[in-house]
């Protein structure tokens, strides 16, 4: 049994932790300001510190005024030398990792650096801490008693020129230290298979019969292996293969389409969901407190922050806000510096703070993730929240979606068309559509007016995909698990046009 040895290491984390925590929830703009000129002063030496004079910045104003705003394409061409065996370009200490990034938007991958420091007191930091709010909520925890399973991508590294580059996933699960490993499932072994079919077996007959008491991973994915599990087992439900599962620690997709699935898979009353906000680029929040749909952002972990307002984004172009002039209820594009050599780098993440004292945040979208054909300014906040109500009057849960337009024609109306996989459809496909639109209506105002008499925006159109339908896309993509998304919204017809072949 494994829990007084471990759970003794991280109640002497958690106590330690505690001290940084209440530092920064106490003085975020101290902390901030203090890790912004830290983060100056590491790479003032460096190709790019110095182009952009690195050494004479003394303050946020300067920062702001001598570093552009960029996106991926902006910094490839230093990345790709980066990856080719050149250091000191944007990042003081030697890189010799990369996260292949798994968005399904773009066909071209993405190299995101990741530096010793970026996944010391970044990712595996947000880990113990995860881990140390987890406990200090729920004192009474027997979750070290069994194992954890988690489900990440693929963890398969590949070599290049003497860099590395992988899932994050793989990259965290090649450099975890060796305790992490006593309290987790799959085996090293499993967790390194490439094929995920295969792998998805593998979990499933090495731990069917362990005592797995958390589940780590992104909810769209574990819902597959958890569905698999009770196929295999002949179970009704999760709790009669694992009586002991008491969280389920998830991020990488919006859980509230999930919700009501995973409830009926567990039906435990006291059953807790803990949400985490992470990516290739860094760490950035964690939900502290129990039954929480707020995300505390985490102050320390080698990350500066600036927002952009979405009503004024222009990309590259768009000026920045620091964390001490945002506002609540606002959508705000997410702009970050980090240790791992990023500088004010856009991740395409959009947020709304909840709170200003502590900074708690929900996630709402991206900022290329959206639909404005038509002016609607339909984010993926207010789809989620459209198709919730929909699926709470008619009794539907839904697998996966996506939405693109129908652009307009002669005389024609446009209109959003939705492919939906139905876990359990609606009875009255028209009702639920009807529903969908009201809710739209109800929540964004710009949709309302768009939708007045049908004059730009018709009823929505809904196609109720086969079972499996965006399973097989992603296969087809080679794109099957771990960090891997549906796209939900889209300007352009590209992802409805290629599902409907299907």
């Amino acid at each position: 049994m494994a829990f007084p040895f471990i759970n003794s290491i991280i109640s002497w984390f958690l106590k330690k932790r505690k001290h940084q925590i209440e530092l920064f929830l106490k003085y975020p703009m101290d902390v901030q300001e203090e890790l912004l000129l830290k983060l100056l002063n590491s790479a003032k030496n460096t190709e790019f510190g110095t182009n952009c004079n690195f050494s004479s910045i003394e303050s946020y104003k300067e920062f702001a005024k001598n570093v552009p705003i960029q996106q991926y394409e902006s910094i490839e061409p230093l990345i790709e030398r980066c990856r080719k065996g050149e250091q000191n370009l944007f990042w003081a200490s030697d890189i010799r990792w990369f996260a292949k990034s798994s968005g399904t938007t773009n066909a071209k991958s993405k190299f995101i650096p990741v530096s010793d420091e970026a996944l010391e007191y970044c990712h595996m930091k947000a880990g113990k801490d995860m881990l140390c709010l987890y406990i200090n909520n729920n004192e009474e925890t027997k979750m070290f008693t069994g194992k954890g399973l988690k489900l990440g991508g693929s963890t398969t590294i590949y070599e290049d020129n003497n860099s590395y580059f992988g899932d994050l996933s793989a990259i965290i699960t090649e450099n975890l230290p060796f305790w992490a490993d006593f309290s987790s499932a799959p085996s090293q072994e499993v967790s390194l298979m490439a094929e995920w079919e295969t792998k998805m077996e593998a979990i499933i007959n090495e731990t069917i019969n362990e005592n797995i008491t958390s589940l780590v991973g992104v909810p769209s994915w574990m819902l597959v292996l958890l569905n698999r599990v009770l196929e295999k087992t002949g179970k009704d439900n999760i709790l009669e293969v694992w009586p002991n599962l008491e969280v389920y620690f998830h991020g990488g997709v919006n859980f509230n389409p999930y919700r009501k699935q995973y409830k009926k898979l567990i039906p435990k009353k006291d059953f807790k969901y803990y949400e985490t906000y992470n990516a290739s680029e860094g760490f950035f929040a964690l939900q502290d407190r129990n039954n929480s749909k707020e995300l505390l952002l985490m102050l320390d972990y080698g990350i500066f922050y600036e927002f952009i307002p979405m009503d004024e984004y222009d990309g590259e172009n768009s000026e920045a806000i620091p964390l001490s002039e945002v506002k609540k209820d606002i959508n705000y594009a997410i702009l970050i510096t980090t240790n791992g050599g990023l500088w004010r780098y856009l991740i395409g993440d959009t947020v709304k703070f909840t709170d200003l004292n502590p900074y708690r945040i929900k996630i709402t979208g991206r900022t290329k993730h959206h639909i404005n054909v038509f002016g609607e300014e339909l984010i993926i906040e207010n789809a989620e929240e459209g198709l919730r109500l929909a699926c709470e009057k008619t009794n539907a849960t839904i697998s996966d979606y996506t939405v693109g337009p129908i652009f307009m024609e002669d005389k024609k109306s446009g209109s959003h068309e939705w492919i939906i996989e139905f876990n359990q459809a609606p009875e009255n496909l028209d009702y639920f559509i009807e529903l969908l639109d009201n809710a739209l209506k109800s929540i964004n105002s710009d949709y309302e007016a768009k939708r007045y008499n049908n004059m730009t925006l018709a009823l929505p159109k809904i196609h109720q995909a086969r079972k499996g339908l965006f399973y097989d896309w992603l296969k087809q993509k080679n794109k099957l698990g771990g960090q891997h998304k549906v796209p939900r919204l889209s300007n352009s017809r590209a992802f409805v046009e290629e599902l409907l072949k299907l």
